[in-house]
């Protein structure tokens, strides 16, 4: 019998609060108290989120203030992002579950390949970055569409999926931002030192390969490579009573400005 997982679609949320329920779904799958879980979401409204050990000052603080863009620190770490018109993804798991034991680099690419095995699936000819940097040796960019790492996935040479990841003892949690359009005139805008020709040239959306794509055939062949890969069963349930309590008490981690500007 395979191993039961759950998928779970939140739709839209705060940049606070999307951060807050990701932290408290890892949590209590860490602590055996839920599954393994995916999680697809989406933003209330286009939002920055920063990565964890992140300058906050390569954010033009100014132009987000004045154009109510919130700002929020992520959990996990990487390169800013600008949410707006994509698919977020997250995957809360294990460290005990054998294909998530051999730390963050294996356990990154195992997540990979199922979503190169997805987006295959709906027809893009993406690749997928197999070879191991050593060091910062893209670029000095802010945007974490800028640079592809190991592991990471790219469509006609640009990057399509920004993904980063957060591990403890117990478990881990992944978090994956991907592209429906890219704005490159509001990135410009929000991240210093981005430049429009550089974003056009380095980052694409999946709209501008495919823009008949349903958002939701996408989540559904996520689910299906997800399950082919793992050799599980993805059952659509609920966040719980505890993950909504926990996740409700995190908000007041995300939304201060202590763990915002912390860095």
């Amino acid at each position: 019998m395979k191993d039961q997982w759950r998928l779970i679609d939140t739709g839209p949320g705060s940049a606070a609060f999307n951060m807050a329920l990701d932290e408290a779904m890892a949590s209590d799958v860490m602590r055996g108290a839920s599954p393994p879980t995916l999680r697809f979401y989406t933003w209330a409204v286009p939002s920055v989120s920063i990565g964890c050990f992140q300058r906050a000052g390569e954010i033009d603080l100014e132009y987000c203030r004045c154009n109510s863009i919130p700002l929020v620190r992520r959990p996990t770490g990487g390169r800013a992002i600008l949410h707006h018109v994509e698919l977020t993804c997250s995957f809360s798991g294990r460290n005990n579950i054998p294909v998530f034991s051999g730390g963050l680099l294996r356990t990154y690419g195992s997540l990979s390949r199922a979503f190169y095995r997805a987006f295959r699936g709906v027809g893009l000819d993406v690749e997928i970055k197999t070879r191991r940097e050593k060091g910062r040796v893209l670029t000095g960019s802010p945007l974490c569409f800028q640079s592809v790492s190991y592991g990471e996935i790219s469509l006609g040479g640009k990057k399509v999926m920004g993904s980063a990841q957060k591990r403890w003892k117990e478990g881990f949690l992944q978090q994956g931002s991907i592209k429906l359009r890219v704005n490159p005139e509001e990135m410009e805008k929000v991240f210093m030192d981005a430049g429009r020709d550089g974003i056009l040239s380095s980052m694409t959306g999946i709209l501008d390969y495919l823009p008949g794509l349903d958002p939701a055939d996408l989540k559904e062949r996520i689910r299906e490579a997800f399950e082919e890969i793992f050799e599980v069963k993805l059952t659509p349930l609920r966040v719980t009573d505890s993950e909504r309590d926990l996740a409700l008490d995190l908000l007041k981690k995300y939304r201060s400005q202590e763990w915002t500007f912390r860095r």
